[in-house]
């Protein structure tokens, strides 16, 4: 939904009602991007919503040679490292990994995305400390820098604005906006974007202030040494196992803005792009049910359904949840989400719950109900 019917409407002096009878004889003129529709937009509120019409705009991509080399580079260390993996790195290297893969991921998903990025949750500072260094392992920029580059994405998605823009194709999405300067509408929207609560929280800022120094460190030079001394690793399989981690990572969270905007359904609203991707909810934590998290990017879980074992970041944060370290856990209700599904979701959402229209008889028949209460 890129164009705002309300503000057209409200131009010419009509009133919503009026809108409602007459919004099939306008033609859009404008191109004003929404973001994300919430249930008081007037694109949700009308009967009709029209189709997404903007296209990326014609520019000469003009490539960051130092990028292309050093993405080329780790992928290609990476890949060998996997090899190294399964031929003479030590049981223990490949386990180191594996861990660091998940808490980096965390320091995105949960850090960097729900808590910083979306404010969907609060969180104590020492828990901050922990995403904050769980971040810097993932070597994906500072929370800082992440924050506001996935804020426009979200506010202008899908737009010349948006930092990468699927429409642009899967390349583009995955890994291309990388490798190429940054559209000149993605820098001047980038000016606009609120960034004071970043600004005021010292975790976030020492962690921008000194990241090329933390980053290296943290990412790279420990996870290195840390199987060379502990376990008597070599040098080659500590470093390439830890460069195939790094860019395992890398490419989970692309394929959110890739896979998860191109491929899947859209149960929620299918007027948006992003759509509800299984494989790499499993890959990015819990980060694929993105038809729902950009219909309601507020939600912590990012998703309505599925067990932890399809988000891991909600597991998480519930655990810290019980200690107190996060609290504040902002969710979407079941009313809310069947009205939005109603109106704009494809038709591929399931049953509601108990006593939904299209829920089975044997769930009826088979199912077990605890504590029960006879009235």
């Amino acid at each position: 939904m890129q164009l705002l019917l309300a503000e057209q409407l409200i131009s010419n002096g009509v009133d919503r009602r009026q809108a409602k009878s007459s919004q099939e004889k306008m033609a859009p003129k404008t191109s004003i991007p929404t973001g994300v529709l919430h249930e008081q937009d007037d694109e949700v509120i009308l009967n009709q919503i029209p189709p997404e019409v903007v296209k990326p705009s014609e520019r000469k991509v003009e490539l960051v040679w130092r990028n292309i080399i050093l993405f080329g580079y780790l992928h290609l260390v990476a890949v060998y490292g996997l090899y190294r993996m399964f031929t003479s790195a030590k049981l223990y290297t490949s386990i180191l990994a594996y861990v660091l893969y998940h808490l980096a991921g965390l320091g995105i998903t949960a850090g960097a995305h729900r808590l910083w990025s979306h404010r969907s949750y609060k969180a104590t500072w020492p828990l901050r400390v922990i995403l904050v260094l769980c971040n810097t392992l993932a070597f994906e920029n500072s929370v800082m820098e992440w924050a506001r580059d996935h804020r426009v994405h979200h506010k202008y998605s899908e737009t010349d604005a948006d930092p990468h823009n699927a429409k642009r194709g899967f390349f583009f999405s995955h890994v291309g906006w990388l490798l190429c300067r940054k559209h000149p509408e993605v820098k001047e929207k980038g000016k606009g974007i609120e960034l004071s609560d970043l600004e005021a929280d010292p975790v976030v800022v020492f962690q921008h202030n000194y990241y090329m120094i933390l980053m290296p460190l943290v990412c790279f030079i420990l996870p290195t040494m840390a199987p060379m001394y502990l376990w008597n690793e070599t040098f080659v399989d500590a470093f390439t196992v830890n460069i195939f981690r790094y860019v395992f990572t890398l490419n989970a969270t692309w394929l959110v803005n890739s896979a998860a905007h191109l491929f899947g359904s859209k149960p929620y609203d299918r007027y948006i792009n992003p759509s509800e991707n299984i494989t790499v909810a499993v890959l990015a934590l819990g980060e694929g049910w993105h038809n729902y998290h950009h219909t309601f990017p507020w939600d912590y879980k990012t998703s309505e359904l599925g067990g932890y074992s399809f988000n891991f970041s909600s597991a998480f944060i519930d655990f810290f949840a019980k200690f107190g370290w996060a609290y504040d856990m902002k969710t979407v209700s079941v009313d809310m989400i069947k009205r939005r599904v109603q109106r704009t979701g494809d038709g591929t959402h399931d049953v509601w719950g108990w006593g939904d229209k299209d829920q089975p008889k044997e769930d009826y028949n088979e199912a077990t109900v605890l504590n029960k209460r006879h009235e």
